[in-house]
């Protein structure tokens, strides 16, 4: 998924595959320190002890090539560059280099210690460091994108772990511009694009439904939802891509595609809706899936479905108490407007189980779902919801693995009392605002048949400060573990990563 901001690490110079001449990185910990400098030569282990380095995480400091003095001040005017110190936290290996790239002067370098274990982390990190910035991005188009390339400094890494680590890193990339482009350039007609695109570079099958013709294909509750767009590019619809031989074990990926949620009539208050373009996030990470899971080529049959949708107010937006028939049969009356997301999982979870050749062997799907769940874990930490422990497990452990951690939450049967409706079959969001997450979950998996494996990530897809190789803006959560589980589950491993 080639674009401005996801260059491939390896085309935009983040990586050199030969380590002559490079200049050694040394990673310390305040625990480690001590014995790092007792591996330098006498002249550079002066020179850190002068200027003061303690190996906080994200401290970092140049060793210059000299036998002169040490200046306390950390600079030799013209002294050659001999190697660096690195500041790192042990417990988070995927972002100990992902400052570097921007950091360090123009050169080649390479990692001093050989830990193998954390190799394949400290590489992405590394390539994460080097994507363009939002800023950068918007400076330029396609045609630029080589040009933007941060990674003037580059990190030594074999041709296996480069191509191993690209397209994770372009994933990642890609997820955040989808999530960082604004409404009125990411809408439904656009979102779907992206979908009809990734399946024609895959070879994939290809189809839509758009406005009216939703019901009738069992869409009705998406078509509901995005019925108040005022333009035919604002249009509701539902995109589908096709992939793989029908006879392989059939996985489905479902991505929430509300390109922009007002809230519909139960309006958010301004302060909610300012970064509405970005709950669309849950449709970008399984693009992105998609993606990884074509390019490597995995014995499956995929099935890609995205929903995309603004919850607009107008005319015909979606009012509380009405009353819609999902693609189920079942009538589903409409506590809040602005549980919507929900509304076109459902009819789309519904549909891949109805059209698929086989009984799925997975269904997942991704969604920027509920600010309940961001209140009980936070924007770092998506939610995990599953109907089978076993895949919940494998998942939570991958998370572990591939350090893109998920806590998993639980489908608290009674729960289901809140969602009874007097009017219906079930009302799309409780009355009361105690355990959200769990509640819109449990409307969820009431379309799933409990034989069928379900995963549902409910995630933020947001970073709200500016961290190294972590930008402001969109982000992919889950994205890695989730990758690596199907790797693993599905064939043999293929990558670092799998």
């Amino acid at each position: 998924m080639s674009s401005p901001a996801t260059s491939s690490p390896s085309q935009s110079g983040a990586f050199a595959t030969s380590p002559q001449p490079a200049t050694a990185l040394h990673r310390a910990t305040p625990a480690t320190l001590a014995a790092v400098l007792e591996q330098l030569p006498p002249a550079q282990a002066r020179w850190a002890r002068a200027a003061g380095f303690d190996a906080q995480p994200g401290r970092i400091l140049l060793l210059p090539g000299m036998q002169a003095e040490v200046q306390r001040e950390g600079q030799s005017e013209g002294a050659a560059l001999a190697g660096v110190l690195v500041g790192v936290d042990p417990d988070q290996p995927l972002w100990q280099l992902a400052g570097l790239p921007a950091a360090l002067p123009p050169g080649t370098y390479a990692l001093a210690d050989a830990d193998e274990a954390q190799r394949p982390h400290l590489l992405l990190g590394w390539a994460l460091g080097a994507l363009p910035s939002t800023r950068q991005a918007r400076q330029s188009d396609a045609a630029t994108a080589p040009s933007l390339a941060l990674s003037l400094a580059r990190l030594v890494a074999s041709p296996d772990e480069q191509a191993a680590v690209a397209p994770m890193a372009a994933a990642i990339g890609e997820v955040r511009r989808l999530v960082n482009l604004p409404a009125n350039q990411l809408g439904p007609e656009q979102l779907a694009q992206a979908v009809a695109d990734l399946a024609a570079r895959h070879g994939a099958r290809y189809r839509q439904w758009v406005g009216d013709e939703l019901p009738a294909a069992g869409f009705a509750l998406v078509h509901a939802v995005g019925r108040a767009a005022q333009t035919a590019a604002q249009a509701p619809r539902v995109a589908e891509l096709t992939w793989g031989d029908a006879a392989l074990p059939h996985v489905v990926l479902i991505g929430k595609g509300v390109c922009f949620d007002s809230g519909g009539l139960d309006l958010k208050p301004a302060a909610g809706m300012r970064w509405m373009k970005k709950d669309m996030g849950g449709a970008a990470h399984a693009l992105a899936l998609a993606d990884l899971l074509m390019q490597a080529g995995l014995p499956i049959h995929l099935k890609l479905l995205v929903p995309a949708v603004e919850n607009a107010v107008g005319a015909g937006a979606l009012r509380p108490g009405d009353i819609i028939e999902a693609g189920d049969g079942r009538r589903v009356e409409i506590e809040n407007t602005d549980a919507e997301g929900r509304l076109l999982l459902a009819d789309a979870l519904h549909h891949a189980i109805r059209s698929a050749p086989t009984p799925p062997a997975l269904l997942i799907d991704l969604a920027t779902l509920t600010g309940a769940a961001r209140t009980a874990l936070g924007p770092d930490l998506p939610a995990l919801f599953s109907n089978h422990d076993g895949w919940a497990d494998a998942l939570l452990a991958q998370g572990r693995a591939q350090a893109d951690p998920l806590w998993r939450l639980p489908l608290w049967a009674p729960y289901r009392r809140m969602l009874r409706s007097d009017q219906a079959d079930l009302l799309n969001a409780a009355s009361t605002p105690q355990g959200g997450a769990i509640t819109a979950a449990l409307f969820l998996e009431s379309f799933v048949p409990p034989e069928l494996p379900w995963l549902h990530l409910d995630l933020f897809a947001w970073n709200l400060e500016e961290r190294p190789g972590r930008p402001r803006g969109g982000e992919a959560q889950g994205l890695r573990a989730l990758y690596a589980l199907l790797s693993q589950r599905f064939a043999s491993a293929r990558s670092a990563f799998a």
